[in-house]
């Protein structure tokens, strides 16, 4: 019985692939556009073969295809989160949720729907996206991701059209519907300016000029940015201990590896819940394409993945992908700005958003040559706009549609030569690294952004007073609008103007390990820093994220060891090690007596914890507890008695400072704060910090950023449920990818969160239970591993 089930699962699989390949029509006619048409699905169709956990092996004829496949098993996963996000890009999330309730926060950082709306139907209104799909390429996208997006949504329609949604989240609401094209790019833009315009939401639509004076006005006093405030603020905005995204990955050169070829480790830290959810399948389109990995949802390729000669991850980067200009107004005229002394107008943009229950309601944006106007970088970063003073915000990549082209190019490519050639090609990641290793054993790190041109001596001659303050703390430049000479400029390589051109990235190729956790470009290998790019990069010279140091610490002890293999890859995932335990616990275990001279208990448990974060770690929870309070009430200046040398950046700074105001306090909150959950001081963590699935608790290893684990868990704190009880964001989709010579690339991955956002599918949490008991899934990629999988089924997806 079980030789024929098995017989009747290669026949059948293999039906499927020779309707695939040998049958299928060309592409139809492109969708031309938003008039409340649908993408054709005449014609298309594909094969999707599921494996173990859910994860789907997609393939097709053709671009088309392999989009409708896509589409249509994304929204057999995640259709709720997906929907979700359309009426998000859209601008409907008032008519259907109500305008003050809050977005999940994945495309963008609106506090409102309302907010939300109000910017998305603006860009709707504009036309923008248009704009972009309309640009040639290489500028603009490509005709194969055309033909993706165009398969992706009438795969998607096709799956709703076909199915009954079950997902609680959506079921039976009206607000489930098809999508265009058109809908899919505009998704797409929303990830592309998540670092610029997406940042800024609520100061693009809240900006309102002040009503003009009978006569010209002096400048309000008071009333501008206080320069060192704002400096602060800017740096805490973009510091990556603050982020909601962030990663590792470290390639090793063939020089490290048991047999000469790389190896991969890339463990990226996004939200667990929402839009900005990974997941996972392989795509394929046979003779053209063929690539395994992580998808962020809703786009139609493979982000971060592999294929059988290279391997790619990508962190989230230091440089600051916008600027300011602060803009000169006309005297008697706040929606007019001076240039070379001349007054240009603003572009007003009238915008309305349909709310629930309630009057349409309408706002009006500002627009000026540089950008829209906008009233603050959040709410610690207020940019009033008065009678004489206005700042524009500046985002290059609401120019860049080319994402997914990039991501498609390293899909295609052969090697880490190809991956560098596919990003001067396409110049389209808007705010993350990249890091490579390929099976003839280089290794490759490269920070090609687009970036706002904004080179040092641009921002010595142009910065305003505020700029002259937020551009050393963080990157944020603003320069002086009031003139023409202190435009961006362009380099002769890039794609677009005012960006920087492919020769100004930092790049490292062929070192022993490259490697980064969200610092700059500087240490991405100890031994070899980088240098010689511009701040906006990032910072030289400048102390590192505990994250940082102890990665270098460990891969580089790797990479001086030897002989390493995906096995390797696979422990240092899940070493758990915490770097802040290594550098502290000892001394605070000491000093413990002395500020809690009645609990020895607690200095007991610090002293005896094992500093790691492994769920049966003991002491782990309260020396957690204990140092998130000391790192944010006792200023960095005071935390370490040994300060930072950048001769010696992996272990500086160190020695705690246990004599620091405020210690004392954070040891003695942490004891009493966890007696007064219920909680015993040496409870093993995974009894504390777990997440639970279907009524079951799943307990989760790894640790917050200030205690610089490699295995990052942001867990919200409840101490009424029992301690953490659920993940926010942190390890999300891990892959530890190496090569042996034969076909098939040796691949381990793991997604944190499980395929599906469903809590009646199967593969809501069964990977969840994997990365609980810190187990992998062997990845199929070849056809013959796909066809011996024990779970395999086989759908055939038709429009």
């Amino acid at each position: 019985m079980h030789l024929r089930t098995r017989l009747k699962r290669l026949a059948l699989a293999g039906a499927a692939l020779a309707a695939v390949t040998a049958t299928l029509p060309g592409a139809a006619a492109a969708d031309s556009g938003d008039r409340g048409h649908h993408p054709s699905d005449r014609g298309l169709s594909a094969v999707i073969r599921y494996t173990e956990y859910g994860i789907p092996h997609i393939v097709a004829a053709d671009y088309a295809g392999l989009g409708f496949g896509t589409g249509w098993a994304q929204a057999a996963d995640q259709v709720c989160t997906l929907a979700d996000g359309f009426l998000t890009v859209n601008g409907e999330r008032s008519r259907y949720f109500g305008p003050d309730a809050a977005t999940d926060g994945s495309l963008s950082s609106a506090a409102t729907n309302l907010s939300s709306d109000l910017y998305f139907r603006g860009v709707k209104d504009a036309g923008t996206v248009e704009a972009l799909l309309a640009t040639p390429a290489p500028a603009g996208p490509s005709r194969d991701l055309k033909e993706l997006m165009r398969g992706w949504a009438a795969g998607y329609n096709a799956w709703l059209r076909k199915n009954r949604v079950t997902d609680p989240a959506c079921a039976n609401a009206d607000w489930v519907r098809p999508v265009t094209a058109l809908d899919v790019a505009r998704r797409g833009f929303a990830v592309s300016v998540l670092g610029g315009q997406g940042r800024a939401v609520d100061g693009i639509t809240a900006a309102r000029p002040p009503a003009a004076p009978a006569a010209p006005a002096t400048r309000a006093s008071g009333q501008d940015p206080d320069p060192a405030r704002a400096a602060e603020a800017a740096r805490e905005l973009f510091a990556a201990e603050n982020a909601t995204m962030g990663s590792n990955a470290v390639a090793f050169s063939g020089a490290t590896t048991a047999n000469g070829r790389g190896l991969l480790l890339g463990n990226p830290h996004y939200p667990w819940q929402g839009g900005r959810r990974f997941w996972q399948s392989q795509q394929t389109i046979p003779g053209e394409l063929n690539v395994s990995g992580a998808s962020l949802l809703g786009t139609t390729v493979v982000n971060i993945g592999f294929n059988d000669k290279v391997a790619w991850s990508h962190t989230v980067a230091t440089g600051v992908p916008l600027n300011l200009h602060q803009l000169t107004l006309a005297p008697g005229d706040p929606t007019s700005y001076l240039v070379d002394g001349r007054p240009e107008r603003m572009t007003p943009r009238q915008v309305t958003v349909r709310v629930k229950d309630a009057a349409p309601v309408t706002r009006t944006q500002w627009w000026t040559r540089y950008g829209p106007v906008v009233g603050g970088l959040g709410p610690q970063l207020p940019l009033p706009w008065t009678t004489t003073t206005a700042y524009a915000l500046h985002d290059p990549n609401a120019s860049n549609l080319r994402g997914s082209d990039t991501a498609l190019g390293f899909g295609k490519a052969r090697s880490t030569r190809d991956i560098a050639e596919t990003l001067r090609r396409t110049q389209g990641l808007p705010w993350v690294n990249t890091i490579a290793a390929d099976s003839a054993g280089h290794s490759l790190f490269t920070q090609s952004q687009v970036l706002p041109r904004i080179t040092d001596d641009l921002a010595a001659r142009c910065s305003t007073p505020l700029g002259r303050a937020t551009y050393p703390s963080s990157g944020v430049a603003v320069l002086d609008g009031s003139r023409s000479d202190c435009a961006l400029g362009s380099d002769p390589d890039a794609l677009q103007p005012g960006v920087f051109g492919p020769a100004r990235m930092p790049v490292l190729r062929d070192t022993p390990y490259v490697a980064n956790s969200n610092d700059s470009a500087w240490l991405t290998n100890a031994d070899r820093p980088l240098t010689g790019y511009e701040r906006v990069f990032g910072t030289i010279a400048t102390q590192r994220s505990l994250r940082t140091r102890g990665g270098v610490e460990d891969v580089a002890a790797m990479a001086a060891r030897g002989g390493l293999t995906v096995a390797d890859l696979q422990r240092q995932q899940f070493a758990n090690r915490a770097p802040a335990g290594d550098l502290a616990a000892a001394d605070v275990a000491r000093a413990c007596a002395t500020a809690l001279p009645d609990d020895p208990e607690a200095c007991r448990v610090i002293g005896a914890w094992d500093r790691t974060v492994d769920t049966d770690s003991r002491g782990a929870l309260l020396f957690d507890r204990f140092w998130r309070k000391f790192t944010s009430t006792v200023p960095s200046a005071q935390q370490w008695t040994v300060p930072f040398s950048p001769a010696d950046p992996v272990r500086t700074p160190n020695t705690v400072n246990t004599a620091a105001p405020g210690f004392a306090k954070a040891l003695a909150d942490a004891v009493a704060e966890l007696r007064g959950a219920g909680i015993a001081l040496d409870a093993p963590l995974g009894d504390h910090q777990f997440v639970v699935r279907n009524g079951v608790r799943i307990p989760v290893s790894g640790g917050t950023e200030s205690l610089g684990v490699w295995n990052k868990a942001e867990p919200v704190w409840n101490p009424a449920g029992g301690g953490y009880t659920e993940v926010a964001h942190g390890t999300s989709h891990v892959q530890a990818v190496g090569w042996d010579g034969s076909r098939c690339p040796v691949a381990r991955t793991l997604l944190s969160y499980s395929q599906s956002s469903n809590p009646s599918s199967p593969h809501s949490s069964d990977q969840t239970r994997l990365y609980a008991g810190e187990r992998w899934v062997t990845s199929r990629f070849c056809e013959k591993d796909i066809l011996r999988s024990p779970a395999l089924r086989v759908v055939v997806a038709r429009g």
